[in-house]
């Protein structure tokens, strides 16, 4: 068995020990802020940690902290990590924390508790149930009291954390076993030494079963969702697609599990037209490591009929029929089930040619670019959402990380954002579940220091950005810099269209002041920052910005204009 044993240092603090732990586990970075409670982890880094490959980063606040650890995970495959001190420390990532786990984004969060001596005593920063504040947003939680309990906990952590369908753990840590030392041996494993880490493959018999439904089919239809890039399964779906050239859609969990460049390929959940075409018009529907939520009309009426007969393919085997009925339902890894449908389908059929079906989606889908594109030219002040991010878009290295924060604007960005270029996987980032605000800045923190190589850019609502705008003060001490686009309509648009549409336009805490310079507040970071109302400036800001090798803020003035895919599940009644 490989191993490491522990020569470091005869005595080890709990903090020494959780560094050594998280080292095991290949851990890089511990996003956070410091506290009391914390500074044998700190100080254990400080002395040795940096050495040896493992640093903390600070943040100017918890939650932003958080949101990087979160946005580390989904674009290096590797759970991030975030530390809070007891109490405000603990609560303060609460909401990254939830945001993450509505996403099943894998997070170890670790925070601590007072000495135990204390309990009950009143003394600061206590009395704070931690474990039942984290317990309905995590996926499991570990209260640790020992400090020879803590390599046991941390592999736990691990094996909760990334087993079946992941999602955020929570480790608390009493001061008492964190300030504790000891001189036993302790044994750093490696992961596949005490976690399973394979692929969990199904039933052959339902995977037979599965083919006879699909090449049966007259009019099929493949989703790919999170579950495809979790399983790192694109290359596979891609191929299944094109190999019986089946339409294919993803959720926005699942961007990039098919390239935009394919002809298989229709769009972004509800956002594209040929989405919601096929959907009206398919008799069988494959859903791949996809949860039928609000991003694909809950697979129910009005927008989806019971008589199409369903397969979903998912890890988690209380994710399927969730909101649909499901007749054959498949329990696996997506990569696996994957691998297997294709080894099945080759041993029966060559590949297909392209159908009449596939044919008159791509149409619809040419022709929604021509339209969007042809109203994205018409030039007007303020400038139309199309407009500007068609001169976003079309401006981007075509391996970008592109992060969404917003409400309108995201959907906005979403009916474009295969366009021009093809999306990758694991390039694109949403708070999908909660649909939570002011992750823009952190996460782009989080991508930078993962793909230092790569260029990251955000797209944020006005409203959203100021919400961890401290976090610009993070961005430029760490040397990260970044590409934000402000869509700024002065108004929470999302809400200001509902009042429009529902409430017969008595509109009421959805304007924003339009005086107030997101450009200027940059600036004061230490950004570069400039404000623009012409969209033929956009593409020159985008080189001054890139050329200032600083985080840069364009604040870019647009028109309130309430998204199609909002107007039509308004129209049909469906809530979000």
């Amino acid at each position: 068995m490989s191993k490491e044993i522990n020569e470091k240092k005869e005595v080890l603090t709990g903090g020494e020990l959780i560094v050594k732990c998280l080292q095991a586990e290949g851990v890089r970075y511990i996003f956070g802020l410091v506290g009391g409670e914390l500074l044998t982890i700190y100080d254990a880094i400080y002395r040795w940690g940096r050495e040896e490959g493992i640093d903390t980063i600070m943040f100017r606040h918890e939650q932003g902290a958080a949101h990087a650890a979160d946005s580390w995970s989904r674009v290096s495959n590797i759970p991030g990590v975030c530390m809070g001190t007891v109490g405000p420390g603990a609560t303060h990532m609460v909401p990254a924390v939830a945001a993450a786990n509505s996403d099943n984004i894998p997070l170890i969060v670790i925070a601590p508790s007072k000495l135990e001596a204390l309990d009950d005593k009143f003394a600061f920063q206590s009395g704070l149930d931690q474990i039942s504040l984290f317990r309905p947003i995590t996926k499991y939680q570990i209260k640790v009291r020992n400090i020879d309990k803590i390599p046991d906990a941390i592999r736990k952590a691990y094996r909760q954390a990334l087993g079946g369908r992941p999602g955020p753990v929570f480790i608390e840590i009493t001061k008492d076993a964190l300030y504790a030392e000891t001189d036993k041996k302790f044994e750093f494993y490696k992961p596949e030494f005490y976690r399973f880490t394979g692929k969990n493959e199904a039933d052959p018999i339902l995977i037979k079963q599965a083919v006879d439904l699909l090449l049966n089919a007259k009019k099929p239809l493949l989703i790919a969702g999170g579950g495809v890039i979790n399983a790192n399964a694109w290359s596979e779906f891609q191929e299944l697609s094109e190999y019986l050239k089946i339409p294919a859609f993803t959720t926005m969990m699942g961007i990039g599990a098919i390239s935009s460049d394919k002809k298989t390929f229709l769009g972004i959940t509800l956002n594209a037209p040929p989405v919601f075409s096929a959907i009206q018009e398919t008799d069988f529907v494959m859903a791949f490591g996809s949860k039928f939520s609000y991003t694909v009309g809950y697979g129910s009426a009005p927008i989806w009929r019971d008589e199409i007969v369903t397969i979903q393919v998912d890890i988690d085997p209380a994710m399927i029929g969730v909101n649909r009925k499901i007749d054959l339902p498949i329990v696996g890894d997506c990569k696996a089930v994957l691998k297997q449908i294709l080894e099945e389908v080759k041993k029966r059929t060559s590949k297909k040619e392209e159908t009449e079906w596939l044919q008159n989606l791509v149409k619809i889908r040419k022709n929604n670019i021509e339209s969007i594109n042809k109203r994205a030219l018409k030039i007007k002040t303020p400038m139309r959402p199309e407009t500007f991010l068609k001169n976003v878009l079309e401006n981007l290295d075509k391996d970008a990380i592109i992060i969404l924060d917003g409400g309108d604007i995201v959907f906005h960005t979403l009916s474009q954002i295969d366009f021009y270029n093809p999306r990758f996987p694991k390039t694109t980032m949403f708070s999908v579940g909660m649909g939570h605000l002011g992750t823009s800045i952190p996460y782009a923190i989080g991508a930078k220091l993962a793909h230092p190589d790569k260029q990251v850019v955000m797209i944020v609502g006005d409203g959203s950005f100021l919400f961890n705008v401290q976090e610009l003060e993070t961005a430029v001490r760490l040397n990260t810099p970044f590409l934000c686009f402000i869509a700024n309509n002065s108004a929470w648009g999302m809400i200001k269209g509902v009042q429009k549409i529902t409430f017969d336009k008595r509109f009421i805490d959805t304007d924003l002041d339009p005086k107030t310079n997101y450009a200027d507040i940059a600036k004061g970071f230490g950004c570069y920052g400039e404000r623009i109302t012409d969209p033929n400036e956009i593409s020159p800001a985008i080189k001054r910005a890139i050329d200032s090798n600083v985080p840069a803020v364009l604040d870019i003035l647009i028109d309130f204009k309430i998204p199609e895919v909002r107007k039509l599940l308004m129209q049909l009644g469906i809530q979000l």
